[in-house]
């Protein structure tokens, strides 16, 4: 089966939850980025986190998410939507650090620990939704779980891990999200944080075959649980070569007279999915005639 998110709630409806499985998803960035192991966690991380945040809005509703620390990595960028659909880059891709005091890819020490993880959702409407806050650890997770509770006012814990292979390619990745609605009491809270503290890493499930169902299930609790949706993930980019035309078009007769004389052609990379779209002369002389 491909990767898949679920929508749940727990608890008469005071819990909002959702578990992703991300791993085809995370190699498919893996490998168009090229990425080595460490900014393959922090990619996929975010991808991971991402995919979630998308799936609580609505199908033509979109968000992207910036994670700017001072680590080597660089800039982080994701776009989600409410179809399920993901796509990020990270400006750094070939980065790898030893291993951790804890024996974990040193995330942290990729994204680095002073910066910002912003948020701007598109609801369709003429102003969009921006939220920032300053990076807390550089963990990725931990930074989301600030992000709720200070930007929009949820407390929620997330959580986010990749395991990669020893040859680069993902071996697992999941995540999580659980958001306290008004109305939890203390005995839920407090029964929703033993059990994140004392299950294995997210990844570690993943890998050992845990459905995201399952998933939940060891965080809430079957009897608690209510799922309410599943919806496919996939890594897909909305770029195409119609639209670098447009791009090549807008920038007038006597720059694209430039290309042609100069570099006989023109080639364009999108940052997102590292697509490669070549135009030759003739492509170009074509494109003027268009216009």
């Amino acid at each position: 089966m491909g990767d898949y998110l679920i929508k749940a709630t727990a608890f008469n409806g005071t819990v909002r939850a959702y578990a992703i499985q991300s791993t085809e998803t995370v190699e498919e960035a893996r490998r168009r980025h090229d990425t080595w192991a460490t900014a393959s966690a922090a990619l996929g991380r975010t991808i991971t986190v991402t995919s979630m945040m998308g799936a609580m809005m609505k199908g033509n509703d979109k968000l992207t998410v910036k994670l700017e620390g001072d680590g080597p990595v660089g800039p982080i960028i994701a776009d989600g939507n409410g179809q399920g659909e993901v796509r990020g880059y990270i400006t750094n891709p070939h980065v790898d650090f030893d291993l951790n005091e804890k024996g974990k890819l040193d995330v942290a020490r990729a994204v680095g620990t002073q910066g910002s993880l912003s948020v701007v959702k598109d609801l369709g409407l003429k102003e969009h939704f921006t939220g920032q806050v300053p990076i807390i650890s550089g963990e990725v997770s931990e930074d989301f779980t600030y992000y709720f509770v200070n930007s929009e006012q949820i407390p929620s814990a997330v959580g986010a891990g990749v395991l990669v292979n020893p040859d680069h390619t993902i071996l697992a990745s999941g995540g999580f999200i659980l958001q306290v609605m008004p109305g939890a009491d203390d005995g839920t809270i407090d029964q929703l944080e033993q059990r994140i503290n004392s299950i294995p890493p997210i990844s570690s499930l993943v890998r050992d075959g845990n459905t995201p169902e399952e998933i939940l299930e060891k965080l809430i609790g079957a009897e608690n649980l209510k799922i309410h949706e599943s919806l496919p993930v996939q890594f897909k980019c909305e770029c195409s070569k119609e639209r670098v035309e447009n791009a090549l078009k807008s920038l007038g007769e006597e720059e694209i007279n430039q290309m042609i004389k100069e570099d006989g052609g023109a080639e364009a990379t999108c940052h997102f999915c590292n697509e490669q779209y070549h135009f030759s002369a003739e492509d170009l002389e074509a494109l003027k005639a268009e216009d």
